[in-house]
Order: C-alpha cells, then structure tokens, then sequence
C-alpha cells in the first residue's frame, strides 16, 4: 500500500511548483510507492495557510516562506525546512513605473498590499529604512487573488510579487514595473519558497520523505532541461484557470528553470550561512517574540532546516 502525502500549496499551481506535478505525470511518486495528494489554495477558498495545516496535522507538507517555520518555531511548534523549491530568492517588491515611485523611500505614505503574513510588514518597513525612508507606510490587507488587480487600478501603490510569475505577466501585458530587490538594500532575505515539514512527521517517516524529496528532485531537473515540455505537462495536470495561457506559462517556466539548482547541480538544498543571515538579521531587527510577547535574542539555526533527508538525493536523475 502507498504511502500518502498531502502537500499544501502556498499559491495557485504555478511555475514554483513544476517539479512535483512532473513528478507526478511522470509517476515517480508512484514508482516511490507514494500517493500524492496536493491542497489547492483556491479550492479551500484560502481558510488555511499552508503551515498551519501543518502544524495542525490537516497537511504532511506545506510550502512555505521560510519566515513561516521561524514564526511557528517562535511559538513552539516544531516545523522544520526540508528542502528549497528555488536556489536563491526571485521576488521583489513593484510598483508601476507610472506612479514615479523608483526607490523604497518613496514608499512612505504610499499604500502596500498586504498578504496578512507575519514579519511582513516588518520586512518591507526595514525596506524602506533601508533607503532613508521612515518606514511609514499604510499596510492595506487584499486577498492573494486580488492583488494584482489592485495594483494595476491603483488601490495599492506596491506589492511582493515573484518576477518570474507577476513580472513575466508585466512583460507579457506591456506593463512597466519597478522592482526592489532585497539584497541591493542590505536585507538577507531567506529561502522562499521552502518545503516544510512537522519535525515529529519527518522523523517518524524518514524513508517516505527522502523517496518523495528524491522524486520530486528528479521533477525539477527535467524541468531544467526540458522547460517547455516541463511548462506543458504543469497545463495538463494540473488543470487550473491560472496556467490557461500558454505563451505565459511558458516564458515563466524558461525564466524560473534557471532559479531551481544550486551552482553544484543540487535541488533542494539549503546552504547554513543563509538561514543564519537571515535569522540574525531578524532578531538584531527584534522583529523575533516569543508567544508571551518577549523578545527573542537567540535562536538555534539547526532547529529551522535540515538537509538530512535530501542526503541520498543524487545530483543526476532522469525521469
């Protein structure tokens, strides 16, 4: 009998995601002897965040940012990283270059769509402070599936948003964007997306989460090599009104299949010094509280990811 794993997605499927509906059309989770069972956001009508269903045992897996494991982990629940969907961070904060609004400073008194996520707002403040702004801008909360929308009829002056996903749609659509990368403004922004796992989970079913990490490996590297005919089995199988447009997901999928492996060959793999970069820059920030409200001056890093089950994971797997 298969092992099950349900995995929560954070968004609708999207290119972030083609590896594993690869894995799946392929039949590699099959061939693992894992029936794979992927929670879509829109069809629960957005009642639950991905790590939530996790930590309340609704989900096996979520995916997640990793600021999400930091938070839960500040509140006592053990969920852990297992691996990275992308080698390095592709999103940004935009504005439309209509607006004039060209550097975070000008953020100030301006309107952000807010995706409700803990730290957030805390982030993009720094963002802005990190240009000389003041960080005093108004946090205007949307649903995901709005936020587009929002930004292109001005109801929101910026947002976060994936440049291989909104920003390829903005190249497509002839709208010009301004992005804010976090990095050219001194924040060590983490992981993002990340899998996530119940630490208890992972440690009482180690063989199925190494054969679902190893399948799903073998799913993105096929999409490296092979990114159009990657972007047309992610239209079929996964069947969403989000990938109807062809030319769209195919660009997308061109761009984001050079962001899935690390400089070694490796999918999935997390590397120490970016999830201390990150976690030191959010506890000298003292954007870190305990649930009693208590702020957090140290964390241990080892409990925030692991790469333990990505270990017999081979660098070549062909699907």
């Amino acid at each position: 009998m298969n092992t099950q794993i349900r995995l929560a997605l954070d968004r609708t499927p999207n290119t972030n995601h083609t590896g594993f509906y690869v894995a799946l059309a392929k039949g590699a989770y099959e061939q693992a002897g894992l029936d794979i069972e992927f929670i879509i956001p829109d069809q629960e009508k957005y009642q639950m965040m991905p790590a939530r269903r996790v930590a309340q045992n609704d989900a096996h897996l979520a995916i997640t940012p990793s600021e999400s494991v930091i938070s839960y982990q500040t509140n006592g629940t053990q969920l852990i990283a297992v691996a990275t969907l992308l080698a390095r961070d592709i999103s940004a904060i935009v504005t439309l270059r209509e607006s004039g609004i060209s550097r975070p400073s000008q953020l100030d008194g301006k309107v952000y769509a807010s995706y409700g996520a803990r730290y957030e707002e805390d982030i993009i403040r720094q963002l802005v402070q990190n240009d000389d702004g003041r960080g005093n801008f108004v946090a205007h909360k949307i649903p995901w599936t709005g936020i587009w929308k929002a930004l292109l009829t001005r109801e929101v002056d910026a947002a976060w948003f994936w440049l291989t996903w909104e920003g390829v749609k903005a190249d497509i659509d002839g709208i010009d964007l301004n992005q804010f990368l976090f990095d050219e403004y001194e924040i060590p922004y983490g992981y993002n997306p990340v899998l996530t796992a119940h630490q208890d989970w992972a440690n009482q079913n180690k063989e199925a989460l190494s054969r679902f990490l190893e399948a799903t490996a073998a799913g993105f590297r096929f999409a490296v090599k092979n990114p159009d005919d990657a972007a047309r089995i992610l239209m079929k199988t996964a069947n969403h009104p989000s990938l109807s447009n062809r030319n769209f997901v195919e660009q997308s999928q061109q761009m984001v299949s050079g962001y899935y492996l690390d400089g070694d060959g490796h999918w999935g793999l997390m590397h120490r010094s970016v999830w201390m970069s990150f976690m030191n820059w959010m506890i000298r920030n003292r954007m870190l509280t305990s649930s009693e409200g208590e702020i957090i001056q140290q964390m241990d890093v080892n409990t925030l990811f692991t790469n333990e089950y990505l270990e017999g994971v081979p660098t070549i797997v062909r699907l």
